[in-house]
């Protein structure tokens, strides 16, 4: 979409992007395509990523926002983690789904939200940045901008994050979602969150993820 594309309020952007994903998972339920991915081996690989900003820590406190159904539980427990868990997301159906899923686990709490209030050690972000919809480049981008401070602000230890990457075949492209430049995004988070880090662009996927590790005194 060009830069010139009208801007959108960002409730209503957010009311957009969660009527998307709510659609999604009536109609595929609680898999890898119920939150627009296209297989389970995918979505794995994309949260081996994203959880690499948890290596080294043997107990941790961990927000996902864009949580969906909270498949990343499925994946922090096959691992024997030992954490404690809070998910975030825009449409009531994936929270209404996740609380289905994990009703009585004592180490999962979620709820309808655009942002974390509570802070944790680590801060997860997996595809909540591809979907923009109607909104412009720059809209889209000051949206990321912003989520990513509120993510830092509520993480102690650091936050990862991925993004559909500009290097896409161009005949894969689709107007509707937004495919961010890796470099950019890299020296953004270098300069304004941390010096601590690090571009995975090397895992065969349409995107990458940055891990952002704070110095804890």
């Amino acid at each position: 979409m060009s830069e010139s594309s009208p801007r959108v309020d960002p409730s209503e952007r957010l009311a957009g992007v969660g009527a998307y994903y709510s659609e999604r998972i009536r109609q595929h339920g609680t898999t890898a395509r119920g939150v627009d991915w296209n297989g389970e081996s995918s979505q794995e690989l994309r949260f081996a990523q994203l959880l690499r900003i948890c290596e080294g820590s043997a107990r941790f406190s961990l927000n996902d926002l864009g949580c969906g159904y909270a498949g990343l539980v499925d994946t922090l427990a096959r691992r024997g983690a030992a954490f404690e868990y809070r998910g975030w997301d825009v449409s009531e159906a994936m929270i209404q789904a996740a609380r289905e899923r994990f009703a009585g686990d004592s180490r999962v709490r979620v709820a309808v939200g655009a942002a974390p209030d509570i802070p944790a050690d680590f801060t997860i972000a997996s595809g909540i940045f591809n979907v923009r919809l109607q909104a412009s480049d720059t809209d889209w981008l000051a949206h990321i901008l912003e989520t990513l401070d509120s993510m830092d602000q509520a993480s102690t230890r650091g936050f990862a994050f991925n993004c559909l990457t500009k290097y896409s075949d161009r005949e894969k492209m689709r107007d509707y979602l937004y495919y961010a430049d890796p470099c950019a995004l890299f020296d953004h988070c270098k300069r304004r969150h941390s010096r601590n880090v690090a571009l995975l662009h090397d895992y065969d996927l349409y995107e990458f993820t940055i891990l952002v590790r704070k110095q804890v005194p």
